[in-house]
């Protein structure tokens, strides 16, 4: 069992007919995968206003309302062992793959927590660098 050879067609992201998510719990896993994709893109918003803070040296309401949710969110990564804790819904649905092996191989979507972690400590370093000068 090695590695796609290319990226799966949007017909099995999402679950049409043919897909592999036919049948029992298909819209569950679209909606679980459409939530949880929100949810990632809340994130990375949350990580640009944090660099863009970073950057500038603007900070508002909007870089401390980022930095508490990437804290708060960071908190409960580490409470579940590194692991999103939306892994459990997509299985509680019977969804087979996590959200980023629908986008990347699964030994590099494996690496998509730690890479968004070590980002996002960049930024928090930048801002406060930022700040504190």
């Amino acid at each position: 069992m090695g590695l796609p050879s290319r990226a799966e067609p949007v017909s099995d992201i999402i679950g049409p007919e043919g897909g592999y998510m036919n049948g029992k719990g298909r819209e569950g896993i679209f909606l679980v995968r459409l939530a949880h994709g929100l949810i990632a893109v809340f994130f990375v918003a949350c990580i640009g206003a944090v660099y863009y803070a970073g950057l500038t040296g603007r900070v508002s309401l909007a870089t401390y309302l980022a930095v508490a949710a990437l804290l708060v969110e960071g908190i409960v990564v580490l409470l579940n062992n590194g692991n999103c804790p939306l892994g459990a819904i997509h299985r509680r649905v019977g969804d087979p793959k996590p959200l980023l092996e629908l986008f990347l191989p699964p030994p590099l979507a494996k690496k998509g927590i730690p890479l968004a972690a070590f980002l996002t400590m960049i930024g928090f370093l930048l801002l406060l660098f930022r700040v504190s000068s």
